[in-house]
């Protein structure tokens, strides 16, 4: 067999060399593909997980109720107590007869549906989210329902220490047994109206003021205990009691203060509302 010539060997081998340099470009290339295909793996990996993620976040979310901030109870109440107070001195106290007279278990307590109905009765609409938050606010024992009376006392107008005081010596004057209650007879016998803002101003005689605040609490819808009646104590007639005696209307010192923190409200210096209250009740 014949040797090649040098100028065939030297181009088989030049040919040589080019295929290895075309195989070495070729395998770069597919090294580096393979690189881009598992970095873009990752990165849609990653975005897998936190589009899972993100869509986990969002089913949370949506079962989550939403929550209200303090601020957010903040104003809320002071919404409430705003619309109270635009329907005069005993706004305040309407609604906190109104939620006691809903308070028909006597538990002291109300949770957010409750709270939301008994408003929306009332024209005070407040969304679930809201009533929710107030009752978080209030809510003294874990239970989920608001503390009634702090709601109530939180929702009255803020009053000074000397105004709070004068009230609650009004009171007890009144409250001669100190079982915290008087009688709507008791108002009637001590309170005096000149002093009375509207009597200073000629808008309302003695007479109409004195009106006006027995009415506040002389009514039939009061707590279920106005216009409400006694079985006496002596025996019963047999079938039905044929005589009933008529429950005094009572007052407790609670709706003593809601109604003056309304009254409070359009008395602008402690020193006039001292002097009201020590002129009505002679104190």
């Amino acid at each position: 067999m014949s040797t090649p010539p040098p100028l065939q060997i030297r181009e088989a081998n030049a040919h040589l060399v080019a295929v290895h340099r075309r195989a070495a470009e070729l395998e770069a290339r597919l090294d580096a593909a393979e690189r881009t295909v598992r970095a873009q793996a990752e990165r849609l990996a990653r975005h897998d997980q936190q589009l899972r993620a993100a869509l986990d976040e969002l089913g949370r979310t949506k079962d989550r109720k939403p929550e209200c901030s303090m601020d957010t109870v903040d104003a809320t109440v002071e919404r409430l107590r705003e619309e109270c107070l635009s329907r005069g001195a005993s706004g305040i106290q309407g609604l906190a007869r109104f939620f006691r007279r809903l308070d028909q278990d006597k538990s002291r307590s109300l949770d957010a549906r409750e709270l939301q109905q008994g408003l929306a009765d009332l024209g005070l609409v407040l969304d679930m989210a809201e009533a929710e938050g107030v009752c978080r606010r209030w809510d003294r024992d874990g239970s989920g329902t608001l503390d009634l009376e702090e709601f109530l006392r939180a929702l009255r107008p803020p009053m000074s220490q000397a105004r709070e005081a004068v009230i609650a010596a009004a009171f007890s004057k009144l409250d001669r047994s100190g079982d915290g209650v008087v009688t709507v007879d008791d108002l009637r016998g001590v309170y005096s109206c000149h002093a009375h803002p509207k009597v200073q101003s000629g808008e309302w005689t003695e007479k109409e003021v004195l009106r006006h605040f027995l009415d506040n609490f002389d009514s039939s819808e009061k707590d279920g205990q106005v216009g409400a009646y006694r079985v006496p104590p002596a025996p019963p007639a047999p079938a039905f009691y044929p005589c009933l005696e008529p429950v005094c209307p009572q007052v407790t010192l609670a709706e003593f203060q809601d109604y003056y923190s309304g009254v409070s409200n359009s008395v602008d210096t402690d020193e006039e509302f001292v002097a009201m209250m020590t002129s009505a009740w002679q104190l």
